[in-house]
């Protein structure tokens, strides 16, 4: 006989479907869940029912807002002449906790993307694009693209610095970041 609980076995369903958890962990959070802390399960139940409801992309950026314009796009005292391109919303998320970056951003999720960056780049007479991409060739190419159609603005290009991590040996480094380390080497 199969020991099988259909609620149960719906719930470690729907949590594998969730990034980076696997079947194992699916079952030890639904188990903890409703096992260990209900209270708990039903407060996360009411969070995810709420932001699903009420959370909404920006019309102008594509970051994750609770209005038409997200915060940061809100926020008259952010420097207007820079935006920070990213390739996922999650990605500004990131960056705001870093507290480093004072300007815009924008959400390059497709070619479908280019014309509402275009817009963007006009309506806040932007000066800099800075790409906040992962290293890839694919992302480099995509970097060469969007320059390119941009290139009649006038507006300065750059983006983020590749290299070796803190606190790691050049043993475990990939050799994409280690030649990136290289050639964006700096003086001291």
């Amino acid at each position: 006989m199969r020991f099988h609980i259909d609620c149960f076995q719906n719930l470690v369903e729907a949590l594998t479907r969730l990034p980076s958890i696997g079947k194992k962990g699916a079952r030890n959070i639904a188990f903890e869940l409703i096992m260990r802390d209900r209270a708990a399960a039903l407060k996360l139940a009411h969070a995810i029912e709420k932001a699903v409801a009420e959370a909404r992309v920006c019309v102008r950026c594509g970051a994750l807002g609770e209005n038409e314009l997200c915060d940061v796009c809100a926020d008259e005292d952010r420097d207007q002449s820079k935006i920070c391109v990213v390739l996922s919303a999650k990605d500004i998320f990131t960056l705001e906790e870093s507290g480093l970056w004072k300007s815009l951003y924008f959400v390059y999720e497709s070619e479908e993307s280019f014309e509402k960056l275009e817009r963007m780049i006009k309506e806040r007479e932007s000066q800099e694009i800075v790409f906040a991409f992962a290293p890839s060739v694919q992302n480099d190419a995509l970097i060469y693209l969007i320059e390119e159609r941009l290139s009649p603005y006038g507006l300065i290009f750059s983006k983020i610095a590749h290299g070796v991590p803190t606190g790691v040996s050049l043993e475990n480094v990939d050799m994409i970041s280690l030649s990136r380390a290289l050639e964006g080497r700096v003086k001291i």
